[in-house]
């Protein structure tokens, strides 16, 4: 991988749908931010090039633009998990069935979890 393909440029096209701050990105959620920074650490982790996130962002938002989802931001970090996922899977750092269990997991754990508590995900998994 060459080094302008692993570096992390936070102007670069990929990310000019960001919310961000004059610090850098901002986040609605806590999830955004962790899925942003598993992003960025698999990246540079060597698991796959900024190229390759790009193109697989790109394909995500495209796919939601063929289906007629809104394009105002309100849903770009879920496809922005799901172009995550799509690598993952086809890097082979997990499949796709151990990451649909897990999210049925956190599903179920946060659906029986009072108001206010925090959810906790089973260690049995």
């Amino acid at each position: 991988m060459s080094e302008s393909e692993s570096k992390l440029n936070l102007d670069g096209p990929i990310f000019a749908r960001i919310p961000r701050d004059e610090n850098g990105p901002v986040f609605a959620e806590p999830w955004q931010a962790q899925a942003f920074a598993i992003a960025v650490k698999l990246s540079e982790e060597g698991h796959f090039t900024w190229k390759e996130w790009a193109a697989t962002l790109a394909d995500e938002l495209k796919a939601a633009a063929d289906r007629g989802d809104p394009d105002d931001g309100s849903r770009y970090y879920e496809h922005w998990l799901a172009a995550l996922e799509r690598l993952v899977a086809a890097k082979g750092l997990s499949d796709p069935q151990a990451l649909s269990e897990r999210k049925e997991a956190w599903a179920d754990a946060y659906r029986h979890t009072p108001h206010g508590k925090p959810v906790v995900l089973r260690t049995n998994l």
